[in-house]
């Protein structure tokens, strides 16, 4: 009888699982698989900075990498309003301070907006030293590949990469997404008039080009780098 429930209740009568939120966009969504215990993650993986930002509202940025069988994992979170782009982009590289080079950073297009001759957020960001490029903004689009990567049913490689993997560290992301609903409007899309940041800021990551794009070329590169020896002790070249 349990079984034959609707999914909602089905999990939540039969798995225990009272996350899931009736109405919500990713019911996908479980908290004992996509919510794991920090570690250190290897120098080698790939790294991506995505952000939605807002000054009155949370500005979320998230910090993921990438493993050899594409599953992302979202290992930083920075969830704060009231912040600048000088004082954003300050925070964010005392954050990175011991991290690898990052291999993109996406930031909301929307800050790449001039309604005068004055800096964008985007430019006063970049011009102090925190530099992003445009995320992709389709916004349908995200919001499939979010699903494609909760899917626990469908392996995204051979190797049985399950897609995305969120360090319980990040408290906003875990808190927000399993109980984000859909729109009442439009089905396709989240209620955008929710608490979206979290999730505005983990679409943006999971559209980059970085994700499920790494090669052995891409590693054994970044190994090489990491390995450097200069061939000059004197000069250091």
């Amino acid at each position: 009888m349990l079984l034959s429930l609707p999914e909602v209740e089905r999990r939540r009568l039969l798995d225990g699982d009272w996350d899931v939120a009736e109405g919500a966009a990713f019911y996908e969504f479980d908290r004992s698989v996509h919510v794991v215990e920090p570690f250190e993650v290897p120098f080698s993986w790939p790294r991506i900075r995505a952000m939605d930002y807002g000054y009155s509202s949370p500005s979320c940025v998230l910090w993921g990498a990438v493993d050899w069988d594409g599953t992302i994992w979202v290992y930083r979170e920075l969830y704060e309003k009231g912040h600048t782009g000088e004082s954003m982009a300050s925070l964010i590289l005392a954050l990175e301070h011991d991290d690898p080079v990052m291999t993109q950073n996406v930031l909301d297009g929307s800050c790449w907006s001039k309604h005068g001759t004055g800096p964008s957020i985007a430019e006063t960001m970049i011009r102090n030293g925190a530099r992003f490029v445009p995320a992709d903004r389709n916004r349908m689009a995200g919001k499939i590949e979010l699903h494609r990567r909760l899917d626990e049913d469908k392996p995204l490689s051979s190797k049985g990469g399950h897609g995305l993997r969120i360090f319980s560290t990040c408290t906003n992301l875990v808190r927000t997404l399993p109980t984000l609903p859909l729109s009442r409007t439009n089905s396709e899309d989240v209620d955008t008039k929710a608490e979206d940041h979290a999730y505005d800021a983990l679409r943006y990551m999971c559209m980059t080009r970085q994700t499920g794009y790494a090669t052995s070329s891409m590693f054994n590169s970044i190994k090489q780098q990491q390995s450097y020896e200069p061939s000059n002790e004197v000069f250091g070249y």
